[in-house]
């Protein structure tokens, strides 16, 4: 029998797609029983870890968050490094080191008296910015689909990695921020004494101070301030505008300070334009699972394949 071979680099692209083609389709010959398995792994156990991840939420809240957080905050920074995404890197420290100082600031007791105003201004701030990057992100990405792009002689490939890149660290640096901001603000709350997650608040609240911060309110709410206005809420509590911001949007938290009256946010964010806010957190929120615990999922499902020597 005469062995036939060929020089595969002398192929057109086309023909060498063919011969790969080809060898893929030796090479996992007789295999379907073996991916219909790998397949019903994956839902069975994507199934699972979703019942296990919903039962530790409701159940341990504070250690589903603790280290989701933790997750969120390292998972992003091995693939980031194994890629060499020094943009993405530079960012993530300087984001780690301003947040880190912040959450040290927060967590102190006694609590100095400027530290909740600082807290809410910069998770409020960090908000507004990962929501205009990725607002202009998914702007450009949309562009590049409908071809705008060219006018300005821009490849759709460039276009299209700007966009993505702007989309990630919009949606990323909004949903750290956030639980980063839940955690600071349970503190502050708790430290403040105005606010008890469960039973009674610790102090007595008096009408002109807000429960957030534990700071006098100097604007009245009928007056128009010069930095930021008063805000009632339907049941009748005051608080500075920040703060009532940075508790509700930033730090997730849809209830009066001192007597967990639900607050209307449709009501409190009557502007068109704020609402999106809202909206913008719930998706950060399911964002969160994906960069969280998709990987590791993942991970789990790939280590199961190995060990039943599935390939």
């Amino acid at each position: 029998s005469s062995c036939l071979i060929f020089d595969v680099s002398k192929l057109s692209p086309e023909e060498k797609w063919r011969v790969e083609h080809a060898r893929m389709h030796a090479k996992h010959k007789g295999h379907e029983a073996m991916h219909a398995e790998m397949v019903l792994i994956l839902i069975v156990t994507l199934v699972v870890a979703q019942l296990v991840l919903v039962q530790w939420k409701q159940r341990h809240p504070k250690s589903y968050n603790l280290v989701t957080l933790f997750q969120m905050w390292v998972v992003p920074l091995y693939f980031t490094t194994k890629l060499h995404w020094w943009r993405f890197l530079t960012t993530w420290f300087i984001f780690s080191v301003i947040t880190a100082y912040i959450s040290y600031r927060a967590t102190r007791k006694p609590l100095a008296c400027t530290t909740p105003r600082l807290v809410y201004k910069w998770f409020l701030l960090l908000y507004k910015i990962s929501y205009a990057t990725g607002i202009v992100g998914y702007s450009v990405v949309m562009f590049t689909l409908f071809g705008i792009n060219l006018i300005f002689r821009i490849k759709p490939e460039d276009a299209m990695d700007f966009g993505v890149s702007l989309l990630f660290y919009g949606l990323y640096y909004g949903v750290l921020g956030r639980d980063f901001a839940e955690m600071c603000a349970d503190f502050m709350a708790s430290t403040v004494g105005y606010y008890s997650a469960s039973g009674m608040p610790t102090k007595h609240l008096s009408d002109n101070i807000c429960a957030v911060c534990g700071q006098p309110i100097l604007v009245d709410v009928s007056e128009e301030g010069i930095i930021e206005n008063t805000y009632r809420l339907s049941c009748n509590h005051v608080f500075h505008e920040f703060c009532i911001r940075g508790w509700c949007i930033v730090g997730k938290k849809q209830m009066c300070p001192y007597c967990k009256e639900k607050v209307d946010l449709k009501r409190m964010f009557s502007n068109p334009w704020e609402r999106p806010h809202v909206m913008y957190g719930q998706l950060l929120d399911w964002l969160r699972y994906l960069v969280a615990w998709q990987p590791v999922i993942i991970g789990f499902v790939q280590g199961i394949n190995y060990v039943l020597g599935l390939e």
